[in-house]
């Protein structure tokens, strides 16, 4: 799933490449991806793309007229930026991974698609992005949030650490993968509770999670779309990386596997060398 990092790449990428163009126009492929109907896609036809921004983990490609595209990927969605399309047929509804095309007036433009059987992206044609549910009960941001604010925030919602961290309500733009990364830097286990959390613990994690955002925010800049997914999992020490060595102490990195997720952590970094026992069969081992 993008996470913060990428979100902020693409829409980055988005204020070099449309920004300043016209739309052509908005077509939807995907019918339950367009979650609104008011404005209409055609709203957006001759209008200039004046920005594109971020809040948590959605884009908002905001166009004249205070028009925002607000789009949530999902855990298979991505933007695919097309300096040309093939043809200028209209999108047949229902056929392939397309969900939305832009096009815009010097020929370019791009695809919003989504992978696999669960469809989930979400698509929201917007005069204000509050108006979004998901945006409007976000959290502050997480790689802006100050160390007081940050501690407050995950102070306010008590339980395992790795489940507050992703909840966007409590703090937008974390998701499975860097919370995985996160916590790794943190030296945290990922099922510590957040009100036991001591001071310098919180501030430890504060820390690391400004590091890691920032860090992945800083290599995934001036990356074109296509190639932001596979410098995501270059830069990963823990997530995604079951049964190879952690790059920090060697000890071979482990997983806890849930009914739709997984996450992946360091024994030796982060629980005492202890082995957290999969949630699916046992008790985690304390």
């Amino acid at each position: 799933m993008p996470e913060l990092p990428e979100v902020e790449a693409l829409a980055g990428y988005l204020r070099q490449r449309a920004v300043g163009r016209r739309v052509d126009r908005l077509e939807v492929a995907a019918i339950s991806a367009l979650k609104t109907y008011d404005p209409a896609p055609a709203a957006v036809a001759g209008r200039a793309v004046v920005d594109a921004r971020r809040h948590g983990k959605f884009l908002d490609v905001l166009v004249e007229g205070d028009l925002h595209l607000v789009v949530h990927l999902a855990r298979a969605g991505w933007l695919h930026y097309r300096e040309a399309f093939p043809a200028t047929t209209p999108l047949r509804p229902g056929k392939g991974p397309i969900a939305l095309r832009v096009r815009l007036d010097d020929g370019s433009g791009f695809d919003l698609t989504e992978a696999g059987t669960q469809k989930k992206l979400a698509a929201y044609l917007v005069t204000d992005p509050a108006a979004v549910p998901g945006v409007a009960k976000l959290g502050p941001d997480a790689l802006a949030a100050d160390l007081p604010t940050f501690a407050e925030r995950l102070r306010s919602r008590r339980g395992q650490i790795k489940g507050v961290l992703t909840d966007q309500a409590v703090l937008s733009g974390v998701g499975n993968a860097y919370s995985d990364e996160i916590l790794h830097a943190a030296k945290l286990s990922p099922f510590a509770i957040t009100d036991r959390l001591t001071d310098d613990q919180l501030a430890t994690l504060h820390a690391a999670t400004r590091q890691v955002l920032g860090d992945a925010v800083q290599r995934s800049l001036g990356q074109r779309a296509a190639e932001l997914k596979g410098e995501k999992r270059s830069g990963l020490k823990v997530h995604a990386r079951t049964g190879l060595p952690c790059p920090v102490c060697g000890d071979t990195v482990r997983e806890v596997s849930f009914a739709d997720s997984s996450l992946q952590y360091c024994p030796t970094c982060q629980t005492g060398g202890k082995p957290l026992a999969d949630r699916r069969l046992s008790r985690l081992v304390r």
